[in-house]
């Protein structure tokens, strides 16, 4: 399974209600053989420009796991869902994630010696 990244637009109206978008949304995921493996409500935002027009939606950013054959089947539900206003659904990049892991192993690395080094000063 390949790791990607979902952010969807709700419709404005919908805020108070939103688990249920967001149900929908996970249970189209989970029906295509996909996981959520990390969820964020980023809240209602302006839009740059008029989405169906609205002025404002509510952003929501979830992280897959997906075999092959899912993302085409998700975007193509996703695009006739009417309470989902934009979506975006794109790969990770495998290369990104192992940078990011060894910068952090790096440092963690410095953060252990600089923490030897003030122990031996003491």
């Amino acid at each position: 399974m390949k790791q990607y990244e979902l952010t969807f637009l709700v419709h404005p109206d919908l805020e108070m209600n939103l688990e249920t978008v967001v149900s929908k949304v996970k249970e189209l995921v989970s029906a295509n053989g996909g996981k959520v493996t990390k969820e964020t409500n980023e809240g209602k935002k302006k839009l740059a420009y008029t989405i169906k027009g609205q002025d404002y939606a509510v952003y929501y950013y979830l992280e897959l796991d997906l075999p092959a054959e899912a993302p085409a089947k998700i975007s193509s539900t996703l695009n006739i869902v009417d309470e989902v206003l934009r979506y975006l659904l794109v790969a990770v990049d495998e290369r990104k994630l192992k940078f990011e892991a060894k910068r952090a192993e790096r440092h963690g690395d410095h953060a252990e010696e600089a923490q030897e080094e003030k122990t031996e000063e003491e």
